[in-house]
Parts: structure tokens; C-alpha cells; sequence
């Protein structure tokens, strides 16, 4: 067994630029960081006889990327037709009206805020250009406005930063809820169990290849930290500080402001479970 075969979730190794599967071409963005790892992933997705493409998550803005997001498509013989946001953090959004611009295409989110065109994005809505065949899976939590994209031609999902191919997801507190990402990501347990999936195709990070291990290891994750956290209080970290100071202490302290997010979610929903 490889190293990397050995992680949670099997993430793919190589080059995290290129096909992914038979639909899907990532162009991954420089903004590499703590919190973005190698950069956002912008995912092309299309029939391979089709002409028309729908690209997810154009990312920062940032004209050089953009630029090779539309000549990637191109020399595919594809045109994008149409773009899709996961979610409206910067680093997945802020490109999204200058793409518009350089595309001709609209913009469809769940956010109204961040749409270009009269068209959203809700549960079970089937994104259907050139063909394709896209689901829509509501998947709030990291942000109230996630979404996942279920492909099912390639058994595939796009999600964003609902599951990351390296690493684990802030809870965005206040926007993010706890509870609400248990629930995401027992759905998305639902579609590799029931529909087949087993492909991630992520916001961040490498391709996952075994999607049903990546989401029970998310799962068993967020009930080791609740625990954790649980505890902290009881001992008397009160603070959310405090609480990460404690819980998170191997951690990159360059990481402990978003880890101080997510431990108020985890604070949030424990109270709101009368455990603490």
C-alpha cells in the first residue's frame, strides 16, 4: 500500500492540474495557503462529445488564472457555457463576474448575492448544458450557502470545501453550522452508499478515490474533536480561545483562527444539546 493510498479518503497522486475523470479537468489557481493548501481548484466539467462546458468555482480574481481557465477549455474544442459556485467565499467566488465578463456565460449560486442571471441554484435542481447531467446536493455547514455537485456519468462529487483532499473543514461560525454539517455530510455518506460515488473531486487539495472513507473519517473526526472539546469545557477552557489553546495545541498556530471558528461551533452546538 502506498502512502498515500494509506491517508483517509486515498488521495491521488501527481499533479493536481488536468483530467480527473472522463468530465472533469481541474486548472488549479496560485493562491496557495494554509487555509487553501495548493490553490483553488477550478473544475471544467463536460460530455466529452459536447462543445459546452460548465466550469465550478472560477476563484480568486486573478486574470492569469481566469485566462487559463478559458484557454483550457478551449483546447478542448469546449466553450463554457455556464458557471457554477459552490459557495461565496473569496477564494472560490471572486473571479466569478470577470469569468462571467471573459465567457459570456451566468453565474448560478445558491447565494442571490453572488448570481449573475435570473437563475439559482437549490436543492435537487439537475444542471442538464451540453448533455451533462449535474445534481445539485445541498450541503450547509462549512458555509450556510455550501453546495455539492453530484456527477453521476463519472460516480463523482464536487465539494467544494465540504470535504478538502487533504486535511479537515472549518465550520465557519457564524455562518457555519455544526449540526448542519453532520447532516451534509451524512448526505453525502448517502450518495457514495446509495448512488455509487466514490470519487471526490474537492475545492482544495488532491482527487480522493475512495469518497465513502474520506466522509466516515470527516465523521468520526468531528465526533473526536466534540468530544474533545466537551471535555475542554468541563476541565475549565471556557473560551474559545482557551478551548483551542487546549484541544488544538499541535496544530499550526497559523491555523488556531479558523480552528477558533469551528470551536464555537462545536461550543454552539453543544449548548444547544444541553451537554455543556
Amino acid at each position: 500500500m502506498t502512502e498515500a493510498a494509506a491517508l483517509p479518503g486515498q488521495p491521488r497522486g501527481g499533479v493536481l492540474s488536468g483530467p480527473a475523470t472522463d468530465r472533469a479537468v481541474n486548472v488549479l489557481a496560485p493562491n496557495p495557503s494554509a487555509m487553501t493548501l495548493d490553490g483553488t481548484n477550478t473544475w471544467i466539467v463536460a460530455e466529452p462529445d459536447s462543445d459546452l462546458a460548465v466550469v465550478i468555482d472560477p476563484g480568486p480574481l486573478h486574470e492569469g488564472h481566469l485566462a487559463e481557465v478559458v484557454a483550457t477549455a478551449g483546447r478542448a474544442g469546449k466553450r463554457v457555457a455556464l458557471t457554477l459556485l459552490t459557495h461565496g467565499h473569496p477564494d472560490h467566488s471572486e473571479g466569478a463576474a470577470r469569468f462571467a465578463e471573459l465567457t459570456g456565460s451566468k453565474v448560478r449560486a445558491l447565494d442571490p448575492a453572488l448570481r449573475l442571471g435570473d437563475e439559482g441554484l437549490a436543492a435537487g435542481d439537475v444542471i442538464t448544458t451540453g448533455g451533462l447531467e449535474l445534481r445539485v446536493v445541498p450541503t450547509p455547514g462549512h458555509t450556510a450557502d455550501s453546495l455539492c455537485f453530484h456527477l453521476p456519468a463519472d460516480r463523482a462529487v464536487l465539494t467544494g470545501d465540504t470535504v478538502l483532499g487533504r486535511g479537515t473543514t472549518v465550520v465557519a461560525h457564524p455562518d457555519g453550522r455544526l449540526g448542519d454539517y453532520l447532516d451534509s455530510l451524512r448526505r453525502l455518506r448517502s450518495l457514495t452508499v446509495d448512488d455509487g460515488v466514490h470519487t471526490v473531486l474537492p475545492g482544495h487539495g488532491p482527487v480522493l478515490e475512495d469518497a465513502q472513507g474520506a466522509v466516515e473519517f470527516y465523521l468520526a473526526h468531528r465526533a473526536h474533536r466534540l468530544a474533545q472539546v466537551e471535555t475542554a469545557v468541563e476541565n475549565g477552557h471556557v473560551t474559545a480561545s482557551d478551548v483551542v489553546a487546549h484541544v488544538y495545541a499541535d496544530v499550526d498556530r497559523s491555523l488556531w483562527p479558523a480552528a477558533e471558528l469551528s470551536v464555537l461551533a462545536q461550543l454552539e452546538y453543544l449548548k444547544e444539546h444541553g451537554l455543556i
